[in-house]
């Protein structure tokens, strides 16, 4: 009876210790002349977002500035939601000599690759990426750049993993394509290479028990793979319905690498939730995903085809890109005609890291209205990956905040001159010299 008082007095103490500081905690204003919150069709001013314990607790044109909190004052720009991007390859980067990434591949110790990584995923964050999805690494190099940024170890954005892509033998998501047989261990589930309904379950089971969020497949050739088509299917409609029956069952949503159509739609009759790339998508698959409410997830790469030039990649490796390349903004443009459900992808890794904010103009350059070009990055990306905690300005979410010069709904570029980013409520770069002072308590004025 003694212990349960002492235990009960002692959790009462703590949860008092708890509120305390919880009360102390600092509120921290961020101000600028507009701010669009990352699910409307409007930019609103002026615009003001109060954070606390490191979430929004209001936002908007209205909200109040509470007495002694501390103000930065971002002045002519406007306020956003942290990005989001759907589609990337934080372990990697594609340098300007294809050789040397080949033997890079086989020499570096995994624990430098490891380390170059923390690179990459610092360059995202500082480009205004607070929340990406990781879809295809190797080595648990992905789940350890995670967990490393979930700790606090090293800084970069939140990452949603997929440990191993899957496919076939010998398809896109074979490591081992282009080397001689006897130079590798020939790859199976445990490394995310199937053959049949049965070795593709257990690959899901697979990078589901090492950590996956999502699950990565290959549904066609790739540009960068030396051994297959870029639009032919690899995975039988067999393949492909247990793939997206395991990783339903498991709570994993699920995103397709597809260039070709026909890949894409046994995907999509699948229940896939995601195409990515997307580069051949024909009327048929865009019906199919309206039906199915698949999103769409085109990366438009402007770098991709001078990079490879640039690096000696393989002839055939440069003509696949070539007619992925050709196909994708007629593809992009009628998607967005079509009204599909787009959503923010860069392919971060054949471009480097940390330049895709380029990816807005080329949306909005497609057909799209500026707004909705960034909301395919907050809002919808944050639907599409399953984060309902973030992608918007609002109370309760969590406080991701970026600011761009200007206004982005008249003028798309200044996303690319992004200068102000916040993770959580702590500010992570700003390039201008800002104001902190005392909040009067007032709401937020224009300046």
């Amino acid at each position: 009876m003694l212990l349960d008082r002492l235990l009960s007095t002692s959790s009462c103490l703590a949860l008092g210790v708890a509120l305390s500081a919880s009360a102390a905690e600092p509120v921290t204003v961020v101000r600028a002349a507009r701010l669009y919150d990352g699910k409307a069709d409007a930019v609103v001013s002026p615009g003001v977002v109060v954070v606390s314990d490191g979430r929004v607790v209001a936002a908007g044109s209205s909200a109040a500035v509470p007495a002694g909190a501390r103000v930065v004052d971002l002045g002519d720009a406007t306020l956003l939601p942290g990005l989001m991007d759907a589609h990337t390859h934080l372990s990697f980067e594609s340098s300007l000599d294809w050789k040397q990434d080949q033997l890079d591949l086989l020499k570096k110790p995994i624990t430098e690759q490891a380390i170059i990584a923390t690179e990459y995923a610092r360059r995202t964050l500082m480009a205004g990426f607070t929340t990406v999805r990781d879809v295809g690494s190797s080595d648990l190099i992905d789940v350890g750049l995670r967990n490393a940024i979930d700790s606090g170890k090293v800084p970069g954005p939140r990452m949603l993993v997929a440990v191993n892509a899957i496919g076939s033998r010998g398809g896109h998501c074979d490591p081992t394509g282009g080397f001689r047989p006897e130079l590798l261990k020939e790859p199976g589930p445990e490394q995310g290479v199937a053959n049949g309904p049965d070795q593709v379950r257990a690959a899901v089971r697979f990078d589901a028990k090492h950590g996956a969020d999502v699950i990565k497949t290959c549904a066609t050739g790739g540009v960068l793979s030396e051994a297959d088509k870029v639009d032919s299917p690899q995975l039988t409609q067999a393949e492909l319905d247990a793939l997206v029956d395991e990783a339903h069952a498991l709570g994993r949503k699920t995103a397709a690498h597809a260039h070709g159509a026909e890949g894409a739609k046994r995907a999509i009759r699948a229940g896939i939730d995601s195409i990515e790339h997307g580069s051949f998508l024909d009327d048929e698959a865009f019906e199919l995903m309206r039906k199915k409410g698949t999103y769409f997830v085109p990366t438009p790469l402007p770098c991709i085809m001078q990079r490879l030039r640039d690096a000696k990649a393989p002839a055939n490796i440069i003509q696949k890109a070539a007619a992925a390349d050709g196909k994708a903004l007629e593809t992009l443009k009628r998607a967005i005609a079509k009204n599909a459900r787009i959503a923010f992808g860069s392919d971060a890794a054949v471009c480097p890291h940390g330049t895709q904010l380029n990816q807005f103009e080329i949306f909005v350059r497609s057909g799209m209205k500026p707004l909705a070009a960034i909301r395919t990055a907050t809002s919808v990306d944050a639907a599409l990956i399953g984060v309902p905690d973030r992608g918007t300005l609002e109370a309760g979410k969590l406080a991701d905040v970026v600011a761009v010069p200007g206004d982005p709904s008249r003028d798309i570029t200044v996303m690319e001159k992004l200068f102000f980013v916040m993770k959580g409520g702590t500010v992570v770069r700003n390039d201008r010299a800002t104001v902190a002072s005392t909040g009067t308590g007032a709401s937020g004025a224009s300046h």
